[in-house]
């Protein structure tokens, strides 16, 4: 089973604590380790920061589509 991630603040933008996975830098795979996140949500995600720029805030990622309050209260 694959070992699931958790949320490093937007701030960590170099290098995330282990086991936390950097928002700003992380790739489709490692957004999937995050509860909840399926393929078309990481793929979102990263379009949304390919589009936006990088997230000042985690909390930025309920203004990605698809990504809803109760799914980010689970990330």
């Amino acid at each position: 089973m694959a070992r699931r991630g958790r949320l490093a603040g937007a701030a960590d933008a170099a290098v995330a604590p282990a086991g936390r996975i950097n928002i700003n830098t992380a790739g489709a795979d490692e957004l999937k380790t995050l509860p909840g996140i399926l393929d078309n949500h990481a793929r979102m995600i990263i379009a949304y920061r390919n589009t936006y720029g990088a997230f000042q805030t985690v909390d930025q990622l309920i203004d990605v589509p698809g990504i809803s309050p109760e799914m980010f209260g689970r990330i």
